[in-house]
């Protein structure tokens, strides 16, 4: 495989991994929003949210995304849901309550916290792309920030063979 052939799948595994976060921040949303089960959710995301014509509006597609790892986030998340909640509680600044917090950084918070008890990729890693996630919806507001803080505090206490503690 050519060099620009090998950068350009990168790019597109990287594009596929970073949307299928952002699915999964969204189907994490939906699921507290209204009430709904991951079950429910997840099927709706594949069948027509990830990839589908016209989901973005009309004569637009919605970008692919990697289905498994939206499905192991969504799936991690449920089943880690109070480790992550209760991590993300004492990672916050002056005791903020998580359930005072605004829905969609809960969600974003859950999303990451899946990956780091998941421990496929990095910390660093995933910091980053929430972050990334935290700017598509907040644009470069005091959220990104937090996100930062937070994410750090959660993966101290998720990994700490990785922070050398």
């Amino acid at each position: 495989m050519s060099q620009p052939d090998q950068s350009e799948r990168r790019a597109r595994i990287q594009r596929r991994s970073s949307a299928a976060r952002i699915y999964a921040v969204q189907a994490l949303f939906q699921m507290e929003a209204a009430g709904q089960s991951a079950e429910r959710v997840e099927t709706e995301f594949r069948h027509w949210r990830i990839a589908a014509p016209d989901a973005d509006g009309p004569g637009i597609e919605s970008p692919e995304a990697d289905e498994e790892l939206f499905g192991r986030i969504l799936d991690d998340a449920v089943t880690w849901q109070a480790r992550i909640d209760q991590m993300t509680d004492r990672a916050l600044v002056d005791r903020w309550p998580l359930d005072r917090i605004d829905p969609v950084l809960r969600a974003v918070f859950r999303a990451a916290g899946a990956e780091l008890m998941a421990a496929k990729a990095p910390s660093r890693v995933v910091i980053s792309e929430y972050m990334r996630v935290a700017e598509a919806f907040f644009a470069e507001g005091p959220e990104v920030k937090l996100v930062n803080a937070v994410l750090d505090q959660v993966a101290r206490a998720a990994r700490p063979e990785a922070f050398g503690a």
